[in-house]
């Protein structure tokens, strides 16, 4: 078996994003007017497409629903880039790994994916960056992992997905494709990493 392409997820994997991606939902929140975000829900934000939290939010308020969807799509991230701190020695990992493989980023991120890439300068990092606006459906199901595969012309047991929420982990098993657990996974998958500059050495162990 020949690992020939390693897919990220974004938030969680490549960076701490949790204040920036909370700030924004709670500007976006504010500026439509709607009540602040349920502590219950706060807990799960992180996994969701902003589709799908706004969605578990408002599933019984259709017209509020539809004004925070608007807002959101009005609203710029750029203030909240600030927020997101990459995880230590993310650029020299992801250079070591692109001297064996090909690399792509698959996240849950809808119009922000390439404000990501833009402004941390990975356009050098990356092949191809895939948001929920790429595909039909946004994880845990496959498409945007289908499409990388797709994509790099590469099988699925040639790639390998690096994700932190159990959602990346459905994902990659619709996929049929290897995963290694980060984050809130680490320790709950048969790979897993503490630390980002340990990935390297995971996937060469797929081999």
């Amino acid at each position: 078996m020949t690992i020939r392409l390693v897919i990220f997820d974004c938030d969680g994997v490549l960076f701490d994003s949790e204040p920036a991606n909370l700030a924004f939902y709670r500007e976006v929140l504010r500026r439509a007017g709607a009540p602040p975000m349920p502590e219950s829900v706060e807990a799960a934000y992180h996994s969701l497409a902003s589709s799908q939290l706004f969605e578990k939010i408002f599933a019984d308020q259709p017209a509020m629903l539809a004004t925070v969807k608007q807002v959101a799509r009005e609203t710029s991230y750029a203030p909240f880039f600030p927020l997101m701190q990459p995880k230590p020695l993310l650029r020299e990992t992801l250079l070591l790994l692109r001297s064996r493989y090909a690399t792509a980023m698959a996240t849950n991120r809808g119009q922000t994916t390439q404000g990501v890439v833009d402004y941390f300068a990975m356009r050098d990092l990356f092949d191809l960056a895939v948001g929920v606006l790429d595909v039909a459906r946004p994880k845990p199901e496959p498409d945007m992992l289908h499409r990388c595969l797709d994509y790099f012309g590469v099988d699925a047991d040639e790639a390998v997905y690096v994700g932190d929420q159990p959602t990346d982990l459905e994902a990659a098993e619709a996929a049929t494709i290897h995963f290694i657990g980060m984050g809130p996974m680490c320790g709950r998958t048969p790979l897993s990493a503490q630390r980002f500059e340990e990935i390297p050495d995971l996937v060469a162990g797929l081999a």
